[in-house]
Parts: structure tokens; sequence; C-alpha cells
């Protein structure tokens, strides 16, 4: 038995992490402390100095523990990696955690490419961003090959050199043809430089470069090549012309500008990229459930939690107000860049310019994504009578057809619904029918996975903690269900069920007691409520779908003599639908990969059978 007035106790006065946990095991949060056993006794003492959020999750503690490290900074270090990886539920957490795209140059290859990509590699190779708008990567990467010569191929050089013609590319003079040795590996590698040069906010030393070798060229009598020289300038200065210029004063230093906004319940960070003294980008970052959190402790998590992943840290990073924990953050920042890091409040100039600005920026973006959602969360958790506030609701549906290929779906509203977070289910345990008895398979397994949730390497992401609420398609026999499922697993999570009416409209909650509430009255619930619904709905009906599409190719392409899994992949791949198989001749058969003209024969004949 865990006595907490006996643990805190044996509290050593040293650094290190605390996790707290729940009586299910569950984490609560996980804090670092450059003093264990001061730390974690305020939580228990002086209740009425704590805010609502953290009185509610002290009222949840049943057991805590505790590592020591040997500093404060590696405590941070270790608190950033046990908050990513459990997502504790009263932690202040960036939910905007998307895969964003890159630029990436493969310095790590002889003759380097340009490209986007979305997973960031431990290469050699050099990464620019993140970026929100993929669009505007597009647009970039575009005009830089239209400056720069690059090379689009993935062929390995020098390995491929000379085994193919060149490309168009080439006889369009957009590219130097390394692989016809047509450039020197020194020389492309120059040019290489120029490129992240750009891409690194030095348009001005670019632009200089192709000046003077526009010039060199006209005084060789080569204008030709000055031409392109010329064209390359005017691409060079129409790029750094969408950018503006942020004249901060320190046109050699990389800056961070994070702006905050305040909703009722939700918060916005804007972040300004400033790199060698223009705005090269921005990127903004909801967080939910912020009713009575401190500005201070939203930026802390933010700093924390951004830094933890992101490719590029620079030297100085501008905030509004002054934070806490600003002096181990920089020892940490310092400490991955191998270079000084600063955390600074502009109070006057340009660079207090900046900071208002995106703070401006930062209210509208708030505006724009999360108002209306706000007040319906708040909405509905006054309609279910619940106390903490809605942050992360999980929903569920049953399709099937007639008994067959029965599937369940669950998808995830966290601030907006989130593809990502989306599962399937597989009906195992019933046979038919069987509605009800479907959704207590589906949400016991769903609910199971938490059970097992830890600090042991049992976590299992987003899923290793409970939702603020389940919704169930269905009425009052699907919430019974989801209760049993639940109660059997010993989980506390509030349940309702989504009605529609006869039109198949979203008309209505029903609660645990079996209330049924009209939610004509709630038009903002109401929207969001049916934004969930005809969302988990698609995603069961789609998967479904696929189920039955491939019973079907399994049940006709198996009887076909030489066609395995493999086969029958590939054939759906290249037609895209059975009937389109069907309708092919022999020639076409052949052209799918690993087929052969006895097989594609098999394939023609079994289908046009007199």
């Amino acid at each position: 038995m865990f006595d907490v007035i006996e643990e805190l106790k044996k509290l050593p006065g040293k650094p290190g992490v605390y996790i707290m946990r729940d009586s299910y095991n569950n984490i609560l949060y996980i804090g670092k402390a450059l003093v264990l056993k001061n730390r974690v006794r305020q939580y228990f003492q002086f209740s009425s100095n704590l805010s609502p959020r953290i009185r509610t999750m002290v009222s949840k503690i049943s057991s805590f523990e505790y590592i020591v490290t040997t500093s404060e900074l590696e405590a941070l270090v270790l608190e950033c990696n046990l908050i990513k990886e459990h997502k504790p539920r009263f932690n202040v957490l960036l939910k905007d955690d998307k895969s964003y795209p890159y630029i990436k140059v493969t310095t790590n290859e002889e003759y380097p490419r340009i490209f986007i990509t979305r997973k960031v590699l431990k290469d050699e190779a050099k990464y620019y961003g993140p970026y929100t708008d993929v669009n505007a990567v597009k647009d970039t990467i575009a005009f830089l090959k239209k400056i720069f010569p690059l090379r689009l191929c993935s062929k390995v050089l020098p390995r491929d050199t000379g085994k193919q013609r060149p490309c168009l590319n080439y006889h369009i003079s957009q590219c130097l043809a390394p692989c016809q040795g047509g450039v020197n590996a020194k020389d492309y590698r120059q040019m290489i430089k120029e490129v992240c040069d750009f891409l690194e906010g030095k348009q001005g030393e670019v632009i200089g470069r192709l000046q003077e070798d526009m010039e060199r060229a006209a005084e060789n009598m080569e204008f030709e090549k000055a031409g392109v020289f010329r064209d390359r300038i005017f691409a060079a200065q129409k790029l750094a012309e969408k950018q503006k210029v942020a004249e901060s004063g320190d046109n050699q230093v990389d800056i961070d500008i994070i702006g905050l906004a305040r909703g009722t319940n939700d918060a916005c960070v804007q972040v300004f990229f400033v790199r060698n003294g223009k705005l090269v980008g921005r990127e903004n970052f909801m967080f939910r459930g912020m009713v009575d959190v401190e500005d201070t402790e939203i930026i802390t998590s933010f700093l924390k939690q951004f830094y933890a992943w992101t490719k590029h840290i620079p030297r100085q990073i501008l905030l509004g107000a002054l934070i806490e924990e600003d002096k181990v953050i920089e020892e940490w920042l310092s400490e991955k860049i191998q270079s000084k890091v600063e955390i600074r409040m502009p109070q006057k100039g340009d660079k207090r310019n900046l900071l208002e600005m995106a703070q401006r920026n930062a209210e509208i973006e708030l505006q724009r994504h999360g108002l209306g959602y706000e007040v319906a969360l708040s909405q509905l958790k006054d309609i279910l009578g619940l106390d903490a506030p809605l942050k992360r609701i999980e929903a569920f549906d049953i399709s099937n057809l007639s008994g067959t290929s029965v599937v369940g779906s669950l998808a995830v509203f966290d601030g907006k619904l989130d593809k990502r977070q989306y599962k399937r289910y597989k009906i195992n345990t019933i046979v038919g029918q069987n509605d009800v008895g479907c959704m207590n398979e589906v949400v016991g397994r769903r609910l199971r996975r938490d059970v097992n949730s830890g600090l042991n390497g049992q976590d299992e992401g987003r899923f290793g903690r409970l939702p603020d609420l389940i919704l169930v398609d269905g009425g009052y026999g699907q919430v019974s269900a989801a209760l049993e499922a639940a109660k059997i697993l010993g989980k506390c999570v509030p349940i309702a069920g989504m009605v529609k009416d006869k039109k198949h409209r979203t008309k209505a909650l029903v609660l645990e007691d079996g209330t049924e509430v009209e939610l004509k009255k709630h038009p903002k619930v109401l929207k969001l409520i049916s934004e969930i619904q005809e969302e988990v709905h698609r995603f069961a009906i789609d998967y479904h779908r696929k189920l039955r599409e491939k019973e079907s190719i399994r049940s006709v392409l198996d009887e076909i003599k030489g066609i395995g899994s493999s086969r029958k992949r590939e054939l759906f791949k290249h037609f895209g639908s059975m009937e389109s198989i069907k309708e092919a001749s022999i020639e076409q058969l052949c052209r799918v990969k690993r087929m052969n003209n006895k097989i594609a024969k098999a394939v023609y004949d079994f289908f046009h059978k007199s």
C-alpha cells in the first residue's frame, strides 16, 4: 500500500523528475525539480494556492515515483523525453504534432539533390524547416531549380555515370548532367553551397555571386551564358522579395520570435523564424484546455516540446514575458547546438515590434482555428455534467452488411478531427448482426490498451491515456455496452450515445442514465457532434467497403491457377477494380508487374469462358 505521507518524507533533496499516478496506475503528470523534496511536497500543501486544474490532478493522485538526476539540465532532458512518450493528461501538451514538410539537401551524396521530405533522418544531409505551407515549400524548390541547374534524378552517382543518355533537363539547360560527367563534384558542390546559403537567408550573397558570374561571362563575350545568369538573378530576386525584411539589428544571428494569444479555453503560440535578418517562415501551434494555466507555463511547455524535436535551434529566442526556467533551457539548447543560445524579452525597437506582430498573428490564428470548438466543448461539458474540461474525444461506430464483414471504427477529436489517430477494428468475438455486442468488443479492446500503460515501456503512444469522453454511434443499448466494457476494465470514462433522426441527421445525445438530450437548443454542440458522428461513420463505411472488395477479389481470383497474393495485389494496383481486370486483354494483362504471357492468358480465359 502506497502511503503518500510516508513517501513524502523519503524524497531526496536532489534534482530529478517526478511522475504522478492515479489509482489505475495511469500517469497524470510529469515534472522536473531542482530539489525534489521541496517541489513534490508543494502539491500536498496549501491547496488554495494551486490552480483548479492542479487541484483536480492532486485529488486523483494515488502514488508518485521519482528519478534522481545529477543536474537540473539532465532532469529537463529526461522530463522532455517522458512527456513526449507518455503525454500525461494534466501536462500542457503541444497538440499540433503533425508531420511538417522540410526541404532536404542530400549533402551526404557526392552530387546532392534537393526535395521535400517529412522525415528527418539521422544522416549527414541538411534539413531546412519545418514549414506549415507545403505549397510555399514547392514554390521555393521550383524557384531554386530555376536559379540552379540541380539534378532531379535519383541515380546513384558516380556508380551510374554514363549508363543512360542525359535527360531532357540537360538539353533545356536545367541540369548540368553529372550523370554524364558533365560537371565535376567540386564545382557542383559549390553550387549546392549557394543553394544552402539561399535557404539560410543569405540571398544577398548568392545574388552578388551570380552578378559577378554574369559580368565575367559578358566580359568574355559569352553572352548566352551571361543571359542564363541574368535569368537566375531575376528569379532569385523574385523569391527574396517574397520574404519580409526584418531589420532586427542582428543580421548574422538566427532568431525565433514567439507570440502568445489566449482564448477562454485555448491558446495559440505563433513562431516567426528570422534568418540573417529576413523573416523566412512562421508556424502556429494550438493548446487546448488552458482555462486556468498561466501564460508562462504554456510558453515553458512549448519551448521544451518544440525544441526537443525541431532540427534548427536559433541563437536567440524572443518572448513576451520572462519564464522561471529560462537559464536551464538556455543551457539545454546551447548544449544541443554547441553554441550559446539566449532567451530575451525585448522592451523596445524593431525586435519588440516583431514580437507584437507575432502576438497579433497568434490572435488571428486563435480566432480562425478554435473559438467555435472552444464554445462547443464548454457547452458539451455542461450538458454532460462534467467537472474537467474536454480535450480528447474518441468516437466509435460499427458497420456491417447483413452481419458480414463486421468492422468497428474509432475517430479522434483532439482539438480537431485528427485522422492520424483513427483506428479500425475487425470484429473477433461476435458472429452475425449484433451492433451492441460489437460495440462492447471494440470499446473494450480500445480501453484494454490503456490497462498496462506505464513508465516501463508498456505505453502505446496516444492510446496509452484515457480520453476525456467516449461517444458511441447509437442509443442506450450501445451506451450500456460501452459502459460494461469500461466497468470490467476498471475504467472511469464519461460515455454518451449519438442519436440520429429519421432523416439520418444527428439530433440528440443519450446519457449514461438513459436520458436523451435534444441538441437543437445547442447549435454549436450539434455542429460538433454532427461532424464527429459523420466522420466516424464515414471511416467505418470506408473500411467495410475495402474489406468487401478484398473478399470479392479473393473469392474470384483465387480460383485461377498461378494467381497468388502478390499477383492479386499487382493486378488490383494496376487496374483499380475487378471490372477492369475482367475487361483487360492478354496484352494489357502482360504489362502488369509479376505477370507473364501464360498467367495473363489464364486470367483472360477465366473471365471469357464461353
